[in-house]
């Protein structure tokens, strides 16, 4: 883990959210858990500020208020817990995507044939990862993003993910409710409980 500052969270909150402020650095990931309902993906929102919200977010030493929104959300990129498609075809969500990169994640090219409603919740979520890298973000907020998936894809979006972001020195926050994945993935683990983000053992 390179022990320079990628993002910097300063009093951030919002409705039910107390005030979090906590630093991710370059080349790493943390884990994220608690119970359902208690504002994980709040925070993720805030940080991408994509609702409302008090304090500020920092990438690099650059506060979210002095960068366009739309550039700021391609580089503090969001991988939501339930993706959005707007085209028919599946493969009208990409400018360009190879073979190669389908199959580190267990997935056919004939998925980008396919009309979105007929594939499967796991193609989509990992394909959604795949659009999401293609915006080459520097921070990735990752909403359970191998939820639902059996254990060979899991490992393959986990093996992915740790390899983006060392390649690229970026930083994530990774929300998980699997213990045994928060030990293999982060090197800090928190957990959100009553509005409140604290950092706990892995």
């Amino acid at each position: 883990m390179d022990q320079i500052a990628k993002l910097t969270l300063k009093q951030i909150s919002t409705l039910h959210l107390q005030p979090v402020s906590l630093t991710v650095y370059r080349s790493e990931i943390i884990s994220l858990s608690g119970p359902s309902g208690t504002g994980k993906s709040l925070l993720l929102r805030c940080i991408c500020d994509l609702i409302e919200h008090q304090g500020d977010v920092l990438l690099d030493g650059t506060s979210y208020h002095n960068v366009p929104a739309n550039r700021w959300r391609r580089r503090v990129g969001m991988l939501a817990a339930e993706s959005y498609w707007w085209h028919e075809r599946m493969g009208d969500h990409f400018d360009s995507i190879s073979d190669a990169e389908l199959s580190l994640l267990g997935l056919s090219p004939k998925l980008l044939e396919q009309h979105t409603s007929l594939c499967s919740t796991g193609e989509r979520q990992r394909l959604a990862l795949l659009r999401l890298l293609q915006n080459s973000p520097q921070v990735l907020l990752l909403d359970e993003p191998t939820s639902g998936l059996d254990q060979i894809a899991a490992r393959q979006v986990e093996a992915l993910i740790l390899s983006y972001v060392e390649r690229e020195k970026a930083a994530a926050i990774w929300v998980s409710h699997d213990p045994e994945q928060c030990q293999r993935i982060s090197t800090r683990h928190f957990n959100l409980d009553n509005g409140t983000v604290r950092e706990g053992l892995l």
